[in-house]
């Protein structure tokens, strides 16, 4: 892992996608631990978390995490999912948060040196060399761990730093005892 105490580092986060990969590899983030593990190696100056939320439901299960988060450190960017009926009849709930994260990694990156973004989609390749041309450091945290990856190959490859998930497990992982409804 390649950090340097004095870099102003920005934590931009897939919420869906982390949670899907911290779920896949057997373990749960603690987010407190996550935000003290980087602020420990770098300058942290933002830790964004990007997620859809269900609008027309009274109580959302993610809605506890959102409000802790907003509450202790992180910067909630949120937006509603849409509903609708596939060609098939299927009903299906879309909220993808890609284009938020990207829009704000590239605002954000004239005061940063290094940005971290948490994610294994393979759209996000295009920003990381976006932001490498700004000359910015740019690393990825997914996993290569689980059948199949939780990242793109081209993704990776892009990256000037690859961070596996699982090898953060004992550093950001909620100890299984605890009681929490914080993913």
């Amino acid at each position: 892992m390649n950090f340097y105490p004095t870099e102003r580092v920005a934590l931009f986060i897939d919420g869906a996608n982390l949670y899907a990969t911290a779920k896949s590899l057997g373990f749960d983030i603690d987010y407190k631990k996550l935000l003290r593990f980087f602020r420990c190696k770098v300058l942290l100056v933002r830790a964004l978390y990007y997620t859809a939320l269900a609008d027309d439901q009274e109580y959302s299960s993610i809605r506890p995490l959102v409000d802790w988060l907003d509450y202790n450190g992180f910067s909630m960017v949120t937006k509603p999912s849409k509903e609708f009926v596939d060609g098939s009849g299927r009903r299906k709930i879309k909220g993808n948060m890609d284009i938020e994260l990207a829009v704000d990694a590239l605002r954000l990156a004239e005061n940063l040196d290094h940005i971290v973004i948490f994610s294994g989609d393979g759209d996000f390749r295009s920003l990381v060399a976006a932001l490498q041309q700004m000359g910015k450091r740019v690393s990825i945290v997914s996993t290569l761990q689980t059948q199949p990856p939780m990242i793109a190959d081209e993704l990776r490859r892009q990256a000037d730093q690859f961070l596996d998930l699982a090898d953060l497990e004992k550093e950001i992982a909620r100890a299984n005892n605890e009681v929490s409804d914080h993913r």
